[in-house]
């Protein structure tokens, strides 16, 4: 068995900021309200990058990923815990939760444009990906989203 080494790149839950406005009421993406339900379970959670637990209170909105104004800036639903929670837990690398799952690893370029090395993983070793993605020298982030539903997961920057 090899040693993993520490990755040279850091995964982003959705910042305080975002989730704090959303847990207070505060306008998503598109200027409306977060909507309040409760988890079936398995839902993926942009705050601690987690899958919720059934009956957990949830939130859904609208948010916009970070990048420079570009054609290539979207917005998407995302769900986080209606309460604040610990956060990621995962330290480096990528959630442990969502292992297995396929995603698509959108890479962008410093302007905001999604670079060529974009890929669709199958999830089992999505370091391995990011890592291959971060060696051209043109990427600055990569975002991860659902592969079925198309949306965002996490943000990936270098270290």
């Amino acid at each position: 068995m090899t040693a993993r080494t520490t990755p040279s790149f850091r995964v982003h839950a959705l910042p305080a900021s975002v989730l704090d406005r959303a847990r207070d009421g505060g306008p998503d993406a598109w200027g409306a309200p977060p909507e309040r339900l409760t988890a079936e379970g398995g839902e993926p959670l942009r705050c601690c990058l987690t899958d919720a637990r059934p009956g957990e209170p949830l939130l859904l909105f609208g948010h916009r990923p970070p990048l420079p104004p570009s054609p290539y800036r979207e917005a998407g639903a995302v769900l986080a815990h209606a309460a604040p929670c610990a956060g990621p837990a995962h330290g480096d690398g990528c959630p442990p939760a969502w292992r297995g799952r396929p995603q698509v690893l959108r890479a962008y370029d410093a302007r905001g444009r999604i670079h060529d090395a974009t890929t669709v993983h199958d999830g089992t070793d999505p370091e391995a990906v990011i890592a291959a993605q971060f060696a051209h020298p043109e990427v600055v982030q990569i975002h991860s989203r659902n592969i079925a539903w198309g949306c965002f997961m996490f943000r990936v920057t270098r270290e």
